[in-house]
Parts: C-alpha cells; sequence; structure tokens
C-alpha cells in the first residue's frame, strides 16, 4: 500500500482541527495509510456578520467542499449540524462516526446552573434555536433572563463569562469535549429544556466515491448515521436551513442507561429510535414540539421517512409561520 499521506480538508479553528485530528487517528488506524491536515478557510471564519444574514453555518461548508471538487484534498472533515441537507452528487459522506453528547451546555459564572441565575442576567449565543428554546424556558419558569447574540470561537465565547461581560453562554457539549474543556461546563442542558440542533455533537467524512469513499466506510457507526438522518429529514422538511430555530434529537431510549450523553450508543436489546422536533419563535413566546417513535431503522430511508412523517405533523400546527417570524 502506498505511503502518501491522504490530505483531510479541515478548517483552522481550535475545535475544526481537535475534530479533524480525531478522525484523522480512526483513518489511520483503519487504513495503515498516513493522514496529513489540510488547513482551508471558510467564509463563516473570516467574517464578523451574524451567520444568519450570511447563509448560516453551511458557509464553514462551501470552502471545504470546493476543494475537495478540485482535488486539493482526498477527504474533508465537517461538524454534521453545519452541512446543508442537499448532498452535492460528486460528494458522499463516507462516514458518519459515533456520536458525542449532543447536548447543549451552559458555562456560566460562579459555577451556576440555568434555573440560579438572577433576574436579569445574560446569557450569550449565537443560534437561534437556542434563543427561541431558553426564551420560551424562561417564560415557562419565570426566570427573567436575557439572550444575547454572540459570535466567536469556543475562547472567545467563554471569556464574555470570565470578564463578566455576560453571565453565562450556552456551547455544544460535545465541542468542549473535544477540546477537554468539559470541566468548565456548570449544567448540561437536558433535551426537554433545549433540544439540539440536527446532527448535533457528530462528525461527517466527505469525499468523492470510490475506493477511498469504501475505506473511510469503516468508521462509520450504523445507529448514528440512522438518529442523523432522522434529525435532518425533519429539518429538510421543514425546508429550514442550518441556522433556523428548529432542534431535533433521535436517540434510543431502550438503549444504555446513560441515555442522555450517549444517546446513539444504544444496547443489544434496542428496538426503537425516538424523535422529537422543535420549532419556536425567537422571542419564546410560541413553540411546536412534537415526538413520535418507531423501530430503529434498518436503511436511511427508513430514518428519513420518520423525520419528514414527524415535519409534516409540526408543519400541520403552525410550524411554518414560527420559522417565518424570525425572518420577518
Amino acid at each position: 500500500m502506498t505511503d502518501k499521506p491522504l490530505r483531510l480538508g479541515t478548517r483552522r479553528s481550535k475545535l475544526a482541527m481537535a475534530q479533524s485530528g480525531l478522525v484523522a487517528d480512526a483513518v489511520r488506524e483503519a487504513t495503515g495509510r498516513p493522514v496529513a491536515l489540510v488547513e482551508i478557510t471558510t467564509y463563516g471564519d473570516t467574517s464578523r456578520e451574524h451567520l444568519a444574514r450570511i447563509g448560516g453555518t453551511g458557509v464553514f461548508v462551501t470552502a471545504l467542499r470546493d476543494a475537495l471538487l478540485r482535488g486539493d484534498v482526498d477527504f474533508a472533515v465537517h461538524s454534521l449540524k453545519d452541512l446543508p441537507t442537499a448532498q452535492p452528487e460528486e460528494l458522499v459522506l463516507a462516514a458518519i462516526p459515533r456520536r458525542e453528547d449532543p447536548r447543549d451546555a451552559l458555562i456560566a459564572r460562579d459555577g451556576l446552573a440555568l434555573e440560579q441565575l438572577p433576574r436579569g442576567a445574560r446569557i450569550g449565543t449565537g443560534s437561534p434555536r437556542r434563543t427561541a428554546q431558553l426564551n420560551a424556558h424562561a417564560r415557562a419558569h419565570g426566570l427573567g433572563i436575557e439572550t444575547v447574540p454572540i459570535r466567536g470561537n469556543v475562547d472567545t465565547r467563554i471569556n464574555f463569562v470570565r470578564d463578566g461581560e455576560l453571565d453565562a453562554v450556552v456551547l455544544a457539549a460535545a465541542g468542549l469535549h473535544r477540546l477537554g474543556r468539559g470541566a468548565e461546563v456548570t449544567q448540561y442542558l437536558a433535551p426537554d429544556t433545549v433540544l439540539p440542533a440536527p446532527g448535533q455533537g457528530a462528525l461527517a467524512v466527505e469525499c468523492p466515491p470510490g475506493p477511498l469513499a469504501e475505506a473511510l466506510a469503516r468508521l462509520d457507526d450504523p445507529y448514528t448515521r440512522a438518529a442523523v438522518a432522522a434529525e435532518r429529514a425533519l429539518l429538510a422538511t421543514l425546508e429550514a436551513g442550518c441556522s433556523a430555530p428548529v432542534g431535533a434529537l433521535a436517540d434510543f431510549p431502550d438503549g444504555t442507561q446513560d441515555q442522555a450523553a450517549r444517546p446513539n450508543e444504544p444496547a443489544r436489546q434496542t428496538t426503537e429510535m425516538r424523535l422529537r422536533g422543535v420549532v419556536g419563535s425567537t422571542d419564546g413566546s410560541a413553540l411546536v414540539q412534537l415526538t413520535t417513535t418507531g423501530h430503529v431503522p434498518s436503511t436511511q430511508a427508513e430514518a428519513e421517512a420518520l423525520g419528514a412523517e414527524l415535519a409534516a405533523e409540526m408543519l400541520a400546527k403552525g410550524a411554518a409561520g414560527l420559522m417565518g417570524e424570525r425572518a420577518r
């Protein structure tokens, strides 16, 4: 076998490099090939505009895909929640490795939990999805918090709290774990409080179809693939983009005991997959939140059908109006 390194395209952020490093190690072990990381700057990394104004998290993907199509890199690693639901015909998702913790995490001053924050506390997030659900939770429990839009990498966001500019920030637990910063979490937000983004906590390994895609498929976790296929089908049926106020999580309720932290690590007796979806107005005044359960899908088409069916129910209950409210 050739010793020529496989070129892995990755964003240059600290988190992206950490994620790509994990995949590179797995690829080396699975294929015996050396892997070299190739850093690529995306428009989302250089623009300081709010993500919702520049096309959502999908702006992080285009430059990586262009590099793949030009042949500058052999494969790329994405945060799956950043991927638009439409897949280019020239590329395949060769592997979706086992998912990390999909929950959102609170990092607050003085080690406080969400319910312990004082009235008027300012919580930073760059996500309309988190904003909608945090505001809805605050309304339901009389918390009196204020959500503040922010951008920046993990360090920048946490420093808003360290410097006293904000009382708390909400970040993806998976990213904090991959950066070795899980100890800074003051509370993991239960999915019943804030449902994560479709695909949150999962990585996508993308490349052109062919022998390399077949080799990379050894990294694939079928339970994670089924879960995120259902979540992304829900998003696609709602015709919502990556930055829309949509949350979705597919998990396996009869799987492991540590279900909240590792929903895609089912036990042998797992027979059911549960899918939860939510759409909310960003001020938290209205939510459409539904749940469905079906057998563990044996094909991607079955998983996607589950997501599409739940999305259709959500649309019938007014979800489209809530997503439209965000754009006005």
